[in-house]
Formats: C-alpha cells, sequence, structure tokens
C-alpha cells in the first residue's frame, strides 16, 4: 500500500478521493504531510473521505503518528495520519456481503 503524500498545495477533494479509494481497496490508508499547510489540506481531506466512506457504511477513526523522512539527505518530521476502521464495522460489512 502506498503512503498518500500532501502538500500545502494539494486541491483537499482529490487527496479525499484517493484517501477513500485506498481504504476501499486495503481497509487502511496512510496519508504524510510535512508543514502545517500540508498537514491542514490532510485533515480537511480526511474530513471530507469519512463522508464519502460514511455513505458506504464505514465509520473511520484517524491515528497521528510522527514519521521520519528524508528528503534531498536531511531528514524531516513528518505527520502521518494512519485511517482505519473498527473491526465490528469490517466484520458487519463483510457478513453483508
Amino acid at each position: 500500500m502506498d503512503v498518500i503524500k500532501v502538500s500545502g498545495a494539494s486541491r483537499t477533494s482529490a487527496v479525499a478521493g484517493a484517501i477513500a479509494g485506498v481504504f476501499r481497496e486495503h481497509k487502511r490508508a496512510e496519508v504524510q504531510a510535512i508543514g502545517a499547510g500540508a498537514v491542514n489540506q490532510a485533515i480537511k481531506a480526511m474530513v471530507l473521505a469519512r463522508g464519502y466512506l460514511q455513505e458506504d457504511g464505514y465509520t473511520i477513526f484517524c491515528t497521528p503518528e510522527f514519521a521520519d523522512v528524508e528528503i534531498d539527505g536531511k531528514v524531516r518530521t513528518a505527520i502521518k495520519l494512519v485511517i482505519e476502521c473498527h473491526e465490528a464495522v469490517l466484520e458487519s460489512k463483510n457478513a453483508a456481503d
């Protein structure tokens, strides 16, 4: 599973669509952002994706983490949002399918 990388210039609707698509396929998504603007866009995209996925019966939650990322030979600290769904929701969705 690829990490969805977000910048301050990312369109929230495009990132939200990517989050929802990855989540639908893997039942988990990871979003990475470096800097205040990028984190802002990532959070807004996650809120939009939550709405998209609620229509499919998923209630997602997000766990924020720090991640060290090497860019041009320098280590930077990124915020990583791990997006998952409660197991009970997944089990009931699988039983309904």
